[in-house]
């Protein structure tokens, strides 16, 4: 992982004066930051500061004496969440375009400071903060009301919190070192294990990382724990720097998107650690000495993992460019490889970008663009195939030979020919929407048909393929309902599709399929 620094978003100041968050919108347009002086500042997806609103006390009428704690976006991007060291959390709506009109559409008001704040993946109406007095609570948007989640039994203070990659999970830290994990799935919270110290940076991509005074980086299991007792929950491995006198205490950690590449923030450096599938381990890819940077308090890596934006004690938040190769196709587009799995595929005429993420972690190995519009990428397992102008992918499972005949002839969907076989794949869809199996796969003997259904018409989705199985039978096959149609003579019964079929078959004279089902 290659990082280089493009530009400061937000200027230091000549004193202290701590950037205690940075957010990112999960659609890739703003970025929040806030510093000890409880503005938020808000940065387009450049960098550019388009906007800033002071944060509210929790008592109207008191001293603004407060800290933020921390900020996040929410799935949609339209709210912010900020969570008060005076005992509240408001959610601001701030609409999806620049100018909107902002309002508090929330508010926890809670019996002690909340610590640490993070708004799970997928999870649009429940946000989870920390609090001084050890709890680990939700905030309900539709109630308006905050559940406890899980409670620390010694009341030891919650200093950091994470959320798992998918959502479903968050971990936080405690002043006594503890680590706890809480499943939404089965609404069981348990301790994970107890760090070496304090374990202020803290972060939950392929692995939960924790690290802290004792300049130990510790890498735990995701899943170790989930039964409780901790056991399951022994450091996997460890980087110890507590020889090392250029190396003091880390303070804030992130994982990128992919979750495969972590950056834990230092005093005057950060460290950048990825994971290596090959061995199974982590390694130290590189670390970035800032002088007078000073004590990283703060990291932020925007959702296509393209920038990350890093606070310092300061006030200063500094953005830097992140890939692990990057090179051009055709002088049309531009491939930017910011994990092994993720990549971003920019159309350099306009500008528009999409990002490819195989959602099983795998490999991208190659990547080709057809007609300037439909892109296909592969990895040892599955296919990727996509439509730049709609912005929708899929990824299936795949074992192909490589010779695959690609036709996107069809909107909506990509037909793939392979060993005398027909797969269907509509964008958006994460499987194959149906097979079938003929040797006639000229473009002019094939048709194919996806429309989406029209409730305010009461027509249902129409999803059909016509082909010839042989030189006088046609078939046609539903590949939504399964339903056979086509208005045939008698309907066949083998299963040489994704459902039944109907055929007509003529006296000896040919019937090809037509472009249109």
């Amino acid at each position: 992982m290659q990082l280089r620094y493009l530009k400061t978003a937000l200027p230091p100041t000549e004193g202290i004066q701590k950037v205690t968050s940075i957010a990112w919108s999960p659609n890739c347009k703003r970025m929040a930051a806030v510093t000890t002086d409880r503005v938020v500042q808000l940065f387009d997806d450049n960098g550019e500061k388009k906007d800033k609103f002071s944060t509210k006390p929790a008592d109207a009428a008191g001293p603004k004496n407060f800290m933020v704690r921390g900020m996040a976006f929410s799935p949609d991007s339209s709210k912010l969440a900020i969570g008060q060291s005076d005992n509240i959390v408001f959610v601001y709506k701030l609409g999806l375009e620049w100018g909107d009109k902002k309002s508090i559409c929330n508010k926890f008001l809670q019996h002690s400071s909340i610590t640490t704040l993070v708004w799970p993946h997928g999870r649009h109406n429940e946000l989870v903060f920390g609090l001084s007095e050890g709890k680990v609570k939700v905030g309900q948007l539709k109630t308006n009301k905050a559940a406890t989640l899980y409670a620390h039994p010694d009341g030891a203070y919650c200093v950091s919190l994470a959320s798992s990659p998918d959502g479903a999970s968050v971990c936080s830290g405690h002043m006594d070192g503890s680590i706890w994990v809480f499943n939404f799935d089965d609404g069981a919270g348990a301790r994970l294990c107890t760090h070496s110290c304090v374990p202020y940076a803290l972060s939950w991509g392929a692995a939960i990382v924790a690290g802290g005074a004792d300049c130990k980086l510790t890498f735990y299991n995701d899943n170790a724990g989930a039964g409780g007792g901790g056991g399951g929950g022994a450091a996997p491995q460890t980087f110890d720097y507590s020889g090392d006198e250029n190396v003091r205490e880390f303070a804030s950690a992130a994982f990128n998107p992919a979750g495969e590449t972590v950056v834990v923030g230092s005093f005057n450096r950060f460290h950048v650690y990825t994971y290596n599938m090959h061995r199974a381990a982590w390694e130290e890819a590189g670390v970035k000495t800032v002088e007078n940077l000073y004590t990283v308090t703060a990291l932020g890596w925007k959702p296509d993992g393209s920038r990350l934006a890093v606070g310092a004690l300061c006030g200063n938040v500094d953005l830097y460019d992140a890939c692990m190769r990057r090179h051009r196709y055709k002088g049309k587009f531009e491939f930017t490889y910011v994990s092994n799995s993720n990549v971003i595929v920019k159309r350099l005429s306009t500008g528009t970008r999409i990002v490819l993420k195989s959602h099983f972690g795998y490999e991208v190995t190659k990547i080709n663009i057809y007609s300037d519009r439909f892109l296909v990428a592969h990895t040892l397992d599955t296919l990727l195939v996509g439509d730049l102008d709609s912005c929708r992918l899929s990824e299936v499972p795949w074992s192909g030979s490589g010779k695959e005949r690609y036709d996107f002839d069809t909107e909506r969907v990509c037909v793939v020919h392979s060993a005398g076989e027909l797969s269907v794949i509509e964008y958006g869809r994460n499987e194959v929407l149906g097979t079938c199996r003929t040797t006639h796969t000229a473009p002019h003997l094939l048709s194919v048909r996806v429309s989406e259904p029209r409730a305010d018409l009461g027509r249902p989705d129409n999803k059909k393929i016509a082909y010839l199985i042989d030189l006088q039978t046609v078939r046609i096959t539903d590949l939504a309902s399964g339903g056979g149609h086509g208005g045939g003579e008698h309907g066949g019964g083998g299963a040489g599709g994704a459902g039944q079929h109907a055929e007509r078959r003529g006296g000896g004279r040919r019937h090809p399929a037509g472009r249109a089902a």
